[in-house]
C-alpha cells in the first residue's frame, strides 16, 4: 500500500468524497514544524490548520494560504511571539 492508497481509502472511511490534498504542502509544513519547533509539533500543526481551514470553507486555497502562515510561524520560530507584521502581504491573503 502507498501514501496514495492510505490517503485515498482514509478519505473514504472519515466519508470526505471530494477531498483534495496536497500531500507535498502537508508533508512540508509538518518537516517545518517538527524541525523548527520540535517533533510533536508536526502532527498539531498540521491538524490546526485543517481545522482552521475548514472553518473557512476548505478549498485547497484556504489549505495553502493557511499553511503559507503556519510555514512563515515555523521558519521564524524561537520561542518569542510573532506578531502580524512578521508576515508579507502574499502570507496574508484572504485573511481579512
Amino acid at each position: 500500500m502507498t501514501l496514495h492508497d492510505w490517503i485515498d481509502e482514509l478519505c473514504d472511511a472519515l466519508e470526505l468524497e471530494d477531498a483534495e490534498i496536497d500531500e507535498g504542502l502537508i508533508l512540508d509544513l509538518a518537516r517545518d514544524a517538527a524541525h523548527s519547533v520540535e517533533r510533536p509539533a508536526a502532527p498539531i500543526t498540521t491538524f490546526l490548520v485543517g481545522y482552521a481551514a475548514a472553518l473557512r470553507g476548505g478549498s485547497a486555497r484556504d489549505v495553502e494560504e493557511l499553511a503559507g502562515r503556519a510555514q512563515v510561524l515555523a521558519e521564524k520560530w524561537s520561542g518569542e511571539k510573532v506578531s502580524p507584521d512578521d508576515f508579507n502581504e502574499e502570507d496574508l491573503v484572504g485573511t481579512e
